[in-house]
């Protein structure tokens, strides 16, 4: 056959040969594409096992402990890798038409990291550890006036004082402990328990051991695969996690590679990252504002005073200038990527420096030599000029720096304060003891907006910081958590955007993007939006650094091709 073929080809012209190789080799390459073709239509690229990842985090483990996890974000973090939630471990839940009445049952053969086995009694000593005022648990007020039976060695019943339509979400936030280990050490004692830097847990990682330094300081937690976790096996086996006293030191580790993930980024932290990297940026369930607080100021109770501050602020600008455009604006107490936002609230949203100094003018606010507006209210002369508290944070010092310049422009002027976190929710905000502040507002991924915006929380340990008090929108926040209805609960929130709003309480500004970097080719991710920083590992079984071809059809084998 060769001989022929061979003979066949000599018979052929120079010209004739050329032709024959290049119709060959066009017969070739389209064969091999359209091979690949097929190939890629009928197979789809899935994670497989394999690779380990380290993540870098400023600051310090405490208390890796889901009973008093507080506002410590390394706690946080890794008490997202080490515990599974009540829904992660719940085989089903099921609740009666009012919801008041939920049944729990447990998956069958759960076990924690120690292999000892979870059952109803872990969760009903959870729920009464976070009840206990002893412990000191920031689920606190979120579990109270709940009660726990238990039916059975993996099921039972939650039963509420009211009808709370969110509490669904709280199945899924509230993270098991095991009664075997913390059951007979006082709630006061912790915190002082080895078991609070080296858990057992029921994660999808298991604590393998910890390194420190000779002065105490934690530099890395060695994780593993948790071979109990209830739901899905990670694809990424070996995980560690490192950490650093401050920003400078996490980004040069990323930059060093010694670190393949850095969560927790400024907009203008990235100029800073000088290697190959992917950023990552889910939306956060967060919005920031100047709250203003009208039982300091006599100037703030002036509704004409708030609206002006309101006109004077350009979002935009504020956006682009101190989050590089990192963000989405915040018009009011929902932010937009929340279901319950209404954008049709806000249609008429401006920024007009030009209206806000009319508006000052027509309520009586006069410039005096020093470019500041006052006007005599009950016989004193009252300047608009407010001291502004601060946490300690670049964006928000630029943010506040901005605001004073544009405030400036209608004869306001601000004092900017910056304080350290802990001392403004201790010292300032505890006490209401502030004229203006710029904080951030966390929503637990759905709009319910009780803590911030009703009036019985105008006080510590609520955070009503604008100590807003309206009946109206008292009696629908209310109802708002009692309405199952989701189209009947929206027209509440309509409602109580639109008082809010109406009433300019604070000055809304932005929800930032959460910003994070991987220096791998990382999957799996969260797309947000995101509460805390820690919800990036809610799924973190599910990411990956690998993938194969696999067939499409059913009964499709793996065909390699690992990245």
């Amino acid at each position: 056959m060769f001989y022929k073929f061979s003979k066949l080809y000599k018979s052929f012209s120079l010209r004739e040969q050329k032709l024959f190789i290049g119709a060959a080799a066009v017969l070739f390459v389209s064969g091999i594409t359209l091979a690949l073709v097929l190939y890629y239509q009928n197979t789809t690229a899935q994670p497989v096992e394999g690779g380990s990842y380290t993540e870098g985090i400023i600051g310090q483990p405490v208390a890796i402990n889901p009973l008093i996890a507080g506002e410590n974000d390394a706690d946080r973090d890794l008490i997202a890798l080490t515990f599974a939630s009540l829904s992660d471990l719940a085989e089903k839940y099921e609740s009666d038409a009012e919801q008041k009445n939920w049944t729990i049952t447990l998956k069958p053969d759960l076990k924690w990291s120690d292999g000892e086995p979870i059952n109803s009694e872990d969760v009903i000593f959870t729920i009464g550890i976070v009840q206990d005022p002893d412990a000191r648990s920031p689920l606190f007020a979120t579990w109270q006036s709940v009660a726990t039976e238990r039916l059975s060695e993996l099921e039972l019943r939650i039963t509420l004082k009211n009808t709370y339509a969110f509490f669904r979400d709280n199945i899924q936030n509230l993270r098991i402990a095991p009664k075997h280990i913390f059951d007979g050490i006082p709630p006061q004692n912790f915190r002082l328990s080895e078991f609070s830097l080296q858990p057992v847990g029921s994660g999808p990682y298991r604590v393998v051991g910890y390194e420190k330094r000779p002065d105490g300081f934690i530099e890395e937690y060695t994780l593993t695969a948790n071979k109990h976790f209830a739901g899905q096996k990670p694809f990424i086996k070996n995980f560690s996690v490192r950490f650093f006293p401050n920003k400078t030191e996490a980004i040069s580790a990323f930059n060093s590679k010694s670190v393949d993930g850095l969560g927790g980024l400024e907009a203008k932290d990235l100029e800073n990252l000088k290697i190959s990297r992917e950023i990552l940026n889910p939306g956060r369930s967060r919005y920031y504002a100047i709250f203003l607080n009208p039982n300091t100021s006599l100037a703030l109770k002036e509704k004409d005073v708030r609206q002006a501050l309101n006109l004077a602020t350009d979002r935009a600008q504020v956006i682009t200038s101190s989050l590089v455009g990192e963000a989405l604006p915040a018009f009011g107490p929902i932010p937009q990527n929340i279901l319950g936002y209404d954008e049709s609230v806000y249609a008429g949203e401006e920024f007009s420096p030009e209206k806000a100094n009319a508006l000052l003018d027509k309520a009586g606010w006069k410039l005096n030599e020093k470019g500041i507006r006052e006007k005599v209210i009950q016989k004193t002369t009252v300047p608009l000029e407010f001291d502004l508290v601060i946490p300690e944070s670049r964006f928000l010092s630029e943010t506040a720096n901005e605001l004073k310049d544009m405030w400036k422009v209608i004869g306001v002027k601000i004092n900017p304060a910056v304080l350290k976190s802990a001392d403004i929710l201790s010292g300032i905000i505890k006490p209401r003891n502030y004229q203006m502040i710029l904080f951030g507002n966390t929503l637990n991924k759905n709009a319910d907006i009780f803590s911030f915006w009703h009036s019985s929380q105008r006080f510590d340990p609520g955070l009503n910081l604008s100590l807003f008090n309206d009946k109206n929108v008292d009696t629908a926040l209310e109802s708002v958590r009692q309405t199952l209805d989701g189209s009947a609960r929206n027209a509440l929130l309509s409602k109580v955007q639109k008082t809010i709003h109406d009433n300019w309480p604070a000055v809304f500004l932005y929800s930032p993007n959460y910003l994070y970097a991987t220096s791998r080719s990382l999957g799996g991710f969260p797309d947000g939006p995101i509460a805390y920083s820690s919800n990036r590992f809610d799924n973190v079984n599910l990411w990956y650094l690998k993938t194969a071809r696999i067939f499409s059809a059913e009964g499709g084998s793996s065909l390699g091709g690992n990245k």
